[in-house]
């Protein structure tokens, strides 16, 4: 059986599946489509991260395929109902990575809570903005709040709960008796009162059609004054022409975007020049320890897909 890999990929996680499939691994191949799509036809499984666009079209030229490996867990570079009904299974790294995201927040939050570490070239020139820099914040007691209570969610919340942070959090799919909040010890909200409540809010959701801009003028107007914005979720999710007004107007004190609208984020779009913004090349769940466990867990999941098992 053949595995075509057009992604990065762990080496040990590719040695694996070595031992007892053929596969070609080539992680520029999401750069070229035409190449990619002359591949599939013997393709018995596909293993992508979230560059490859695993549509109609690439679909369509790989008859043999059986499986489709994530190197994460959004799935929207991915047309899953396509695949359902070529009984394709759709394996992503469910959890594998959920700690490189949750430390990312954290991490977020205190740097633009405290607010000092934009300054390090200032201060190596010879300036002292010591008074400025005086009135940062503390994380204790502060509320995070947290749009989407999954594992990623859950895993931040207990983070911010070991700073003595304050924590709720809204998700629509889950009941407000639902045992997590209990076992968590996590308030559920209203988004709108989240929303006026959170000192620091990450996002935590797929993107669809019903979460799309979902953060928009309107939703970052509502944010408490002075809060800080995270996603590491997907881009789309955020109004990126707002965030960059309410960072400029200065009613939120800062942002944390790992994930855009356009990947990779063009030069002259509106975030460009927004002040009290860390921009990151989505990699929130990129470490070294969450790539291994990312491609060693869709290794054996795409093994057993092709074994049967």
């Amino acid at each position: 059986m053949h595995i075509l890999i057009s992604e990065f990929m762990d080496e040990a996680a590719i040695a694996a599946l070595r031992a007892d499939f053929d596969v070609r691994y080539e992680p520029d191949l999401v750069d070229r489509r035409d190449a990619l799509l002359a591949a599939l036809p013997s393709a018995d499984a596909l293993i992508v991260r979230n560059r490859t666009r695993v549509d109609a079209a690439l679909l369509a030229v790989g008859p043999k395929l059986k499986a489709v490996g994530r190197l994460g867990v959004g799935l929207d570079n991915i047309d899953v109902p396509a695949c359902q009904a070529r009984d394709i299974a759709v394996l992503p790294a469910t959890g594998a990575n959920a700690r490189a995201v949750a430390e990312y927040v954290i991490a977020a939050a205190l740097l633009l809570l405290r607010g000092a570490y934009h300054h390090s070239t200032q201060v190596a020139a010879g300036a002292w903005p010591r008074t400025d820099l005086s009135n940062g914040l503390e994380a204790e007691t502060r509320t995070l709040g947290i749009v989407g209570f999954g594992g990623i969610g859950r895993l931040t919340a207990r983070l911010a709960q070991g700073l003595d942070m304050r924590v709720a959090a809204h998700d629509p799919l889950l009941r407000d008796d639902d045992p997590a909040w209990r076992e968590a010890d996590v308030e559920p909200l209203a988004l709108d009162t989240l929303l006026a409540r959170a000192d620091v809010l990450t996002l935590h959701i797929p993107l669809t059609d019903a979460t799309r801009n979902l953060m928009n003028a309107d939703r970052l107007a509502a944010m408490k004054r002075g809060a800080v914005l995270i996603n590491t979720a997907r881009g789309g999710i955020v109004d990126e022409a707002a965030l960059a007004r309410a960072l400029r107007s200065g009613h939120l004190r800062g942002a944390a975007i790992d994930v855009f609208q356009d990947e990779p984020l063009p030069a002259d779009g509106p975030l460009a020049d927004a002040p009290n913004l860390v921009l990151t090349p989505h990699i929130a769940g990129l470490t070294q320890e969450a790539n291994t466990r990312v491609s060693s867990m869709v290794a054996q999941r795409v093994a057993q897909a092709l074994q049967g098992r």
